[in-house]
């Protein structure tokens, strides 16, 4: 999702402020109760969750929020052995200016490497990260109330999150942007194989099937927003347009674009539409 980046850095001025809590001074009266009309927004960087350099997050906490504030974490890309939450900051600056009455949570998560395999140490982070949230909700004054935003293998592991592993149902919608869905694809063969082995994972069809979100769907899983490339050299394009087919069949609400002519990430008019499409259908399910 590299193309992403330089389309949201020209159209956003990217600023980055901490505020913090302040309180005026006001004369005690006798059998008042005083209450803070306002509470100010509040921006932390690197929160742990967890022991290793890589289990942090920033979180964005609106203005004004209570315990009914709801969540958006967003997940990067990077194949399962690369990225950072760095990449995900543009998509930070736009949703806090669509969506100001809500929290987001930007994470950083282990990374896999030559036989050390994403699955399920990152499926694992992500629940060290909503565990973090809620011990620590009361602080931030937000509800466990969430909703996903993943890229590529971010979308990924978004999407195989909210299907096999909320268990408390406390998830609203996820948005898989050019996310992997089925590692049985047959048209997925080419990639999937050396992958698995690199990670030292034999790809087994019960492995494959558990850590592919195709197989983890139900009919009770969250609303799912789903966006892929015609052209894409890195995802076969059936494995958007067979989820899209599996959350029909399953009547989970859902929409699905499909952009014929673009790849692993687009630019311009589309960028524009995908985001509009994903601020709409977080008003509508989250």
């Amino acid at each position: 999702m590299k193309k992403l980046l330089p389309h949201f850095l020209l159209l956003i001025c990217l600023t980055l402020i901490t505020f913090s809590c302040s309180e005026d001074a006001e004369p005690e009266v006798p059998g008042i109760v005083e209450l803070q009309d306002n509470i100010d927004a509040l921006e932390l960087y690197n929160v742990p969750y967890g022991t290793d350099n890589r289990q942090v997050y920033d979180i964005y906490l609106p203005e004004n929020r209570n315990e009914n504030t709801k969540v958006i974490i967003l997940i990067h890309g990077g194949g399962w052995v690369s990225g950072d939450k760095v990449s995900m900051l543009p998509y930070v600056v736009t949703a806090k200016e669509e969506l100001p009455n809500y929290a987001f949570v930007n994470i950083n998560y282990r990374l896999a490497s030559e036989g050390v395999s994403p699955f399920p140490m990152q499926l694992d982070d992500i629940t060290a990260v909503i565990n973090h949230l809620k011990i620590n909700k009361d602080e931030y004054l937000i509800s466990e109330d969430y909703g996903f935003i993943g890229i590529s293998a971010g979308a990924h592991l978004a999407m195989l999150w909210s299907y096999a592993y909320n268990f408390d149902n406390n998830v609203n919608m996820v948005a898989s942007i050019v996310g992997p869905t089925n590692f049985k694809d047959p048209n997925y063969e080419d990639f999937v194989d050396p992958t698995f082995v690199y990670f030292n994972i034999t790809p087994s069809d019960s492995i494959l099937e558990q850590y592919s979100p195709y197989y983890n769907v139900s009919a009770s899983s969250p609303p799912t927003i789903l966006f892929y490339g015609g052209n894409d050299p890195l995802i076969p394009n059936t494995q958007g347009i067979d989820m899209d087919a599996k959350l029909a069949e399953l009547n989970v609400a859902h929409e699905f674009t499909f952009y014929e002519e673009e790849g692993h990430g687009w630019v311009g008019d589309n960028l524009l539409d995908t985001w509009e499409k994903i601020i709409a259908f977080i008003n509508t399910h989250h």
